[in-house]
């Protein structure tokens, strides 16, 4: 998508004017030349050509600092994979996220784009999104300091080391060092939540040797991390008792966070046969965030899920 050699020929002549009015500062002509442009390309079936005129477009007008029509080109490329129905390429995937690098990290045209590109990252299904781009969305918060956004993607990612680091560099910039076990604890559990066993090990080995808080083990000087620790070799084991035994055992350390019996419930129910709860103990909002980090997102791996009554939220 950045470098198709056989479309360069007669794009770089259309370019070349553009780039002029650019320039020159007649924006508002310049984009709409490129719209001009967009829809011509594609009534003639030239999807290639169409896409790289709106990505080098868009990075020209973000080079001039002009957000809102770089944006509107950036969703016409967004509108040019989805009508050609072009598969999903690291490449692709790479270009999308150097486009919302540069957009305003508060404009609504950048949650719109997001949103619209890791849709079409999964074939318009209902899933979540590409793991791929959710990890290069994910560094690019990361550095921008978006703590929060960032630990989303990367729970969508396979980057379990990555996610690790930008935990790390998390806690030692916003955390409490009451705090230092509840980061990896947290993302740990919703791992486990999203049946990705091998993120949940790696995030937790890199978080704990390399944070500068934490003493080498195991076992652990927090509680906490033991569990973690006990925990993910029991989800190997898969033995139910010594699941509930474990539970039992760090109720003290479980209760620091209210959600934490939550995930375990889940986890019970997708690594230890456990069955699902009849009754939630709690609606409301948060039966409404159902689904809105579970179940849709989560990779058909041949085994079979129980239902998906347990409101739980992975923000």
């Amino acid at each position: 998508m950045c470098s198709s050699a056989r479309n360069r020929g007669g794009v770089q002549r259309v370019e070349g004017k553009l780039r002029a009015s650019v320039e020159k500062g007649d924006y508002y002509e310049a984009h709409q030349m490129y719209r001009t442009l967009f829809f011509r390309y594609m009534s003639q079936g030239k999807h290639a050509e169409a896409r790289e005129l709106m990505y080098n477009g868009a990075l020209l007008f973000f080079s001039y600092n002009q957000q809102n029509s770089a944006a509107d080109l950036s969703m016409l490329v967004l509108e040019v994979l989805e009508k050609s129905e072009t598969k999903v390429e690291d490449e692709i995937l790479e270009c999308l996220a150097n486009l919302f690098s540069q957009m305003d990290q508060n404009s609504p045209e950048r949650v719109a784009f997001v949103s619209r590109a890791l849709k079409w990252s999964t074939g318009g299904s209902g899933k979540l999104g590409h793991p791929k781009l959710h990890q290069l969305l994910a560094v690019t918060l990361w550095k921008e300091q978006n703590y929060s956004e960032s630990r989303y993607h990367f729970l969508h990612s396979s980057d379990g080391e990555g996610c690790a680091h930008m935990l790390v560099e998390y806690s030692a910039s916003r955390g409490f060092c009451s705090e230092v076990d509840m980061f990896v604890a947290q993302a740990v559990l919703q791992f486990l939540c999203l049946k990705n066993k091998n993120s949940a090990s790696v995030v937790f080995s890199t978080y704990t040797e390399k944070h500068p808080s934490i003493e080498r083990g195991p076992p652990f000087v927090q509680p906490l991390l033991n569990f973690i620790w006990f925990l993910l070799l029991a989800v190997d084991g898969g033995k139910l008792t010594v699941f509930t035994v474990l539970c039992e055992q760090y109720q003290p350390s479980l209760k620091r966070d209210p959600m934490y019996n939550e995930y375990l419930d889940r986890i019970g129910q997708l690594f230890f046969g456990v069955p699902p709860k009849q009754s939630p103990s709690y609606g409301g909002l948060l039966g409404n965030l159902l689904n809105s980090l579970m179940g849709s997102g989560e990779e058909d791996d041949g085994t079979e899920e129980p239902p998906e009554d347990s409101p739980i939220e992975l923000d």
